[in-house]
């Protein structure tokens, strides 16, 4: 099974909802098709605040992860943060998000990224693992906060 990554295009739109949709309902996320659509469809489009992969076969994605761009004083520039990773049960646990980890990364500095961010939640150890096998590390003195507007 392989992890290459494929930048997600307008004709990928109908694919990549589905597998943010599966997402959603595995996570609890309350979101209708058209909000999912809205939020999907200027990343495909070229918004310049982030972009989708889908993971796997371009025709047949095994997964997708989405990065959204930001900027960070203290990390000497353009950061980005790993918005939502998801690959489909039947292909876990076979290191292929291992894999999407340790490649993202290297494309995302090799295009000038000083920094990549992920959220992760404090009872997945199971997932805590998998990020800390790619390089990442949670920070002692900070702690992600949010407000819905």
């Amino acid at each position: 099974m392989s992890a290459a990554l494929h930048l997600a295009k307008p004709d990928d739109l109908d694919r990549l909802t589905a597998l943010v949709a599966a997402f959603h309902a595995e996570q609890g996320i309350d979101q209708t098709d058209a909000a999912r659509e809205a939020g999907l469809a200027p990343l495909l489009e070229g918004i310049p605040h982030g972009a989708a992969y889908l993971i796997g076969p371009a025709r047949a994605p095994i997964g997708y992860v989405i990065v959204t761009f930001g900027w960070s004083v203290e990390f000497g520039g353009m950061d980005a943060f790993i918005d939502e990773l998801y690959l489909r049960r039947a292909v876990r646990r076979r290191g292929i998000a291992t894999e999407v980890l340790i490649s993202l990364p290297k494309a995302l500095g090799d295009a000038g990224v000083k920094g990549l961010h992920l959220e992760v939640d404090r009872e997945d150890e199971a997932a805590q693992r998998l990020y800390a096998r790619a390089g990442f590390r949670a920070r002692e003195r900070y702690m992600l906060m949010s407000r819905k507007l």
